[in-house]
């Protein structure tokens, strides 16, 4: 497994991580190569811990904010880990109605996503800062928009640490 760490305003001990690398050991038993980047950062008295896992061309992400980091670490852990067992029961699901068998542990089921409202939007050519403007004279987290520079469909979206964010696609 390769891991990276980020500290922003912390110092992070051995004893962190190794305890990162023993609780990141679980995630062996899904992937075979896994990387991973645990970012801690400190703010008031909160420590903020975001894991972000790479493996088998996925990214799963996950968050978490406690008094003391380590307990942020393994919410963060534990948080991820669920998500990527409703992810393998989901695949299963699909292989399993597709005529194919899946050999493993049988994991419980997860609930399903009903869409409840479809809402249409019409995307014309902006520059990011129109988007970001738009997105908070509308009072959305996010926002959809055609880029006037690229032509591409970008998402700008509103950071919890009070910043912008962008999506950007890209094809592989």
């Amino acid at each position: 497994m390769n891991t990276a760490y980020v500290a922003r305003k912390v110092t992070l001990s051995d004893s962190f991580k190794e305890r990162a690398e023993q609780k990141l050991k679980k995630l062996d038993k899904f992937f075979d190569d896994v990387k991973a980047q645990i970012t801690v950062s400190a703010q008031k008295d909160l420590a903020s811990v975001e894991l972000t896992v790479w493996a088998n061309g996925m990214i799963f992400r996950a968050e978490s904010q406690n008094v003391d980091k380590l307990d942020a670490l393994d919410d963060a852990i534990d948080n991820l880990i669920r998500r990527i067992r409703k992810n393998k029961t989901r695949l299963q699901k699909k292989v399993k109605n597709s005529g194919f068998e899946v050999p493993g542990e049988p994991i419980p089921e997860e609930a399903v996503y009903d869409v409840i409202r479809t809402k249409e939007v019409e995307l014309r050519p902006m520059m990011l800062d129109e988007a970001i403007l738009q997105m908070n004279m509308l009072g959305h987290n996010f926002f959809v928009f055609l880029n006037g520079d690229s032509g591409a469909i970008n998402v700008v979206y509103r950071r919890k640490d009070s910043g912008y964010g962008v999506i950007v696609p890209t094809k592989e």
